[in-house]
C-alpha cells in the first residue's frame, strides 16, 4: 500500500510515466536514522540516487557525501558547495585523483603512487578487502574492490607528510540486517586505526517494504564495539532513499499468451531497472482509473514497452488490472532511474515530480 498523499499526488500527475518523490517522508526517515547514530559520522552514498531535491533534504541530516566519479563530485559540489566529500570507487582517473576532498578511499598501491605523483595534499583511507565470511549478503564487494593484506602492506611505507593515512575503509557487502553488520563491525573496528569507514550495506527488503533496517540496534551496537576515541563513519545509500521514490505509470494493454496474463505498461525497465538488476518483483499498487479491458483476480505479469522479454517489473502477481489503470511502483528511490538504460528504443523520458510538505 502507498501513503494517502502519494496516492492523491499520483492521481493528479499531468502525464506518466513519472517519478514521484515524497520529500517529507525522506526527511522523516533521514532524521530517524540520524537520531539512531548520535556519535557516528553519516555520509550519503550519492550513487544510490543523485537527484538534486533528495540531496537537499539529506543535507539537513548527513555529515557529508560519498562520490565515486568526477561527475558526481561536480554535481554535489555545485549543488552544495563546501560540504565534505569522500571520493571512492575503483579505477580513478588522474583528474579524479586531483579533485578536492575530505577523504579519498585508495583502492590499490598503484592508485596511491599515482596520488602521490600529483604532489597534492590528501587524507587517505585505505580500502581493505579482508577475508571475512559474509553470510546472507545480497551482494559481496570482492574482486576489484579494495586490497588484501599484501596490498595494504605495500601501501604503508609510501605515505609522506603531504599524503596522510587517516584509517581504513571496509564496505564488504550489501543487503545485511543489523546483527550481521554488527558482527562484521566488531571485527573491523578491532584495530589501532583511529578512523574506520564501515561503508553501507544495510538491508532493504523489496518483498516486505515495511520491515526496515533496525537503525536503533545498529547505532547502539556500534557504540558498544568501537574503541574509545575511534572515529567511525558509515555511507548508506539505498537504505536512505529507496522508500521515498515511486514510479507512476499506466496500463495500455492487457492480454493472455499461452496461458499467462500480461499487463503492458507505459515506460519500462529503461526507466526503472531495479527489478531486473535485483531479480525481484517490484512492489506496486494499482489505482483503478481505467475503463478498458480487464484482468481480474489472477496471476499477472507486469511488463513494459521494450522489445525484449526481460522488460519485466513483476511476475505472476495475483491482482486485478484494467486498461487505463494507474500503477504506482514503490521502493523506487534508489538505483532506479540512475542505473537504467535510458535511451534504449528512444522512448520519452519520465517526468520528475515532488511531494512537498
Amino acid at each position: 500500500m502507498i501513503a494517502t498523499g502519494v496516492r492523491e499526488a499520483a492521481l493528479r500527475l499531468p502525464a506518466v510515466p513519472a517519478y514521484l518523490y515524497d520529500l517529507p517522508a525522506l526527511d522523516e526517515h533521514a532524521a530517524a536514522v540520524r537520531r539512531a547514530l548520535p556519535d557516528i559520522e553519516l555520509y550519503y552514498a550519492v550513487k544510490a540516487n543523485p537527484d538534486a531535491e533528495l540531496l537537499r533534504v539529506l543535507d539537513r541530516h548527513v555529515d557529508g557525501f560519498e562520490v565515486s566519479s568526477e561527475g558526481e563530485h561536480a554535481h554535489v559540489s555545485g549543488l552544495l558547495p563546501g560540504r565534505p566529500l569522500a571520493l571512492g570507487g575503483p579505477g580513478k582517473t588522474d583528474a579524479e585523483l586531483r579533485l578536492p576532498h575530505h577523504r579519498i578511499h585508495v583502492e590499490s598501491p598503484n592508485e596511491l603512487r599515482r596520488l602521490l605523483a600529483t604532489g597534492l595534499e590528501a587524507d587517505v583511507l585505505l580500502r581493505i578487502n579482508p577475508d571475512l565470511p559474509v553470510e546472507g549478503a545480497a551482494l559481496t564487494m570482492s574482486g576489484p574492490f579494495g586490497m588484501d593484506e599484501a596490498g595494504v602492506a605495500e601501501c604503508l611505507p609510501l605515505f609522506t607528510g603531504r599524503v596522510r593515512l587517516r584509517g581504513l575503509h571496509a564496505h564488504l557487502a550489501s543487503g545485511l540486517a543489523a546483527p550481521e553488520l554488527l558482527r562484521l563491525a566488531g571485527t573491523l573496528l578491532d584495530t589501532d586505526r583511529a578512523e574506520v569507514n564501515l561503508g553501507g550495506g544495510m538491508a532493504v527488503s523489496y518483498t516486505s517494504p515495511a520491515g526496515r533496517f533496525d537503525w536503533a540496534r545498529y547505532g547502539a551496537g556500534l557504540a558498544g564495539v568501537r574503541r574509545p576515541g575511534q572515529r567511525v563513519r558509515i555511507e548508506p545509500g539505498r537504505a536512505l532513499t529507496a522508500y521515498c521514490g515511486h514510479y507512476v505509470t499506466r496500463v495500455v494493454d492487457v492480454k493472455r499468451v499461452r496461458g499467462q496474463a500480461y499487463a503492458i505498461l507505459l515506460g519500462g525497465t529503461h526507466h526503472l531497472r531495479t527489478p531486473v538488476t535485483k531479480g525481484h518483483d517490484q512492489p506496486f499498487t494499482v489505482l483503478p482509473t481505467g475503463d478498458g479491458p480487464a484482468l481480474t483476480d489472477e496471476p499477472v505479469n507486469l511488463v513494459g514497452q521494450l522489445c525484449t522479454p526481460k522488460d519485466v517489473f513483476a511476475r505472476q502477481i495475483v491482482t486485478s488490472v484494467r486498461v487505463g489503470d494507474t500503477v504506482v511502483f514503490g521502493m523506487a528511490g534508489a538505483y532506479a532511474w540512475n542505473i537504467s538504460h535510458h535511451d534504449f528504443l528512444m522512448h520519452p523520458r519520465p517526468a520528475f515530480r515532488y511531494l512537498r510538505a
